[in-house]
């Protein structure tokens, strides 16, 4: 193995995880500062200036809190939970390309730990993984209003996963590849023959699709049915305490920051922005990396935005939303996206008829040979019967 890529990726991954871990914890800064924007209040302003050191202050108070695990609960499972969760949640951003490749100490870069081909697959694939840990911890809680949580949540993830699922299938008939890094370098810049690169002026019903169920997979609000105080208390979590419970709620955050990546890479051009050509080398690495974190900033906001402003579904409004409006309208969309293709640049264009045609015309010379040949062979045999 060569060494020095395996310190690369290693750096790479140290560095994403500690980012990560600093931008989850301070989300729960912003979002009580947006709230309290909204509410016209101040927010907190004690722990420091303007309230910067909030994050640390509440990390403490979680690690210093009793750590109890009930009588009658499961307890390895109800161990297991928390780590799970926080598991899938920090794994999904493995996939994403954060910035352009970078040239350094002779390599070329990729600011991404892994660029696999069905990039986009493994992120659904633990974005799946991830209800597990929900529903377990509701389920070895040996509590009824954690259980109905995890129930809850278990639903409305598959039935949300269904519409999002087919919104990803639309974008990838559109850039003919799995590999997220693949997609986002079809967006290069912002404009190129006569329209824009991004995905979102293509496709603006799937981004509205995929930022509804987005929502939904991150249990935000209008979507919060596994933590509605008026009915399940804490939700999910309720029985748990300490770093366990810090856990889950970082969990959270993480999934919101990473939904909020993936939302700019399919849909925002990721790390391309308008005027990208003007820069090169290390320069452009730092502007496209500072592009695709102000995006994914942008969204949390918009999430942030979203929750402090739309109430909270019934349980059959949200089941009718996913099943009835929105799983229809992805399919639709897809139907309408694959026959254009297929009329543009698919097996009905013109560009692919002529090929056919070429192709077929170029088959005739060499069978019509072959036929001549066959029959020279078959008369010499039968000539040669006859002496």
């Amino acid at each position: 193995m060569d060494i020095s890529l395996l310190i690369e990726k290693s750096t790479i991954v140290v560095v994403l995880f500690l980012i990560t871990l600093g931008i989850a914890a301070y989300q729960t800064l912003m979002e009580r500062k947006v709230a309290a924007w909204m509410q016209d209040r101040v927010g907190p302003d004690r722990a420091g200036p303007f309230g910067i050191l909030q994050p640390l202050a509440d990390g403490g108070k979680m690690f210093f809190k009793e750590d109890f695990i009930p009588k009658n609960a499961e307890r390895g499972l109800f161990i297991l939970a928390p780590g799970l969760a926080m598991f899938t949640a920090a794994m999904t951003g493995a996939v994403i390309p954060w910035g352009p490749p970078v040239e350094m100490v002779g390599r070329t870069i990729a600011l991404q730990v892994a660029d696999i081909n069905i990039g986009i697959l493994y992120v659904i694939g633990f974005a799946s993984i991830g209800v597990y840990g929900i529903m377990i911890g509701g389920w070895a809680s040996n509590n009824k209003f954690s259980l109905f949580s995890a129930i809850r949540t278990s639903s409305q993830m598959i039935s949300y996963e269904l519409a999002m699922g087919i919104v990803i299938i639309t974008i990838v008939l559109m850039s003919g590849s799995l590999s997220v890094a693949t997609i986002v370098e079809q967006q290069h810049g912002f404009w190129a023959d006569g329209y824009f690169t991004w995905n979102v002026f293509k496709q603006p019903l799937a981004f509205i699709i995929f930022l509804v169920t987005s929502l939904a997979e991150c249990n935000r609000a209008p979507f919060d049915m596994a933590e509605c105080e008026n009915e399940l208390i804490g939700g999910y979590h309720t029985e748990y305490s300490s770093m366990k419970l810090g856990f889950f709620l970082f969990a959270e955050y993480v999934n919101l920051f990473i939904s909020a990546a993936i939302i700019a890479a399919l849909f925002f051009g990721g790390y391309n922005f308008p005027g990208m050509d003007n820069f090169s080398g290390i320069t452009l690495s730092i502007l496209g990396t500072l592009v695709f974190f102000a995006k994914t900033v942008f969204f949390i906001f918009v999430f942030m935005w979203i929750r402090w402003t739309l109430p909270r579904f019934r349980y059959d409004q949200l089941m009718h939303l996913g099943w009835k409006k929105l799983i229809p309208l992805a399919m639709i969309n897809l139907v309408i996206t694959a026959v254009v293709i297929a009329f543009t640049s698919g097996w009905f264009s013109e560009d692919k008829k002529a090929a056919a045609t070429v192709e077929v015309e170029q088959k005739q010379p060499t069978a019509v040979l072959n036929n001549a040949s066959d029959s020279r062979a078959s008369g010499s045999f039968r000539v040669n019967l006859n002496h």
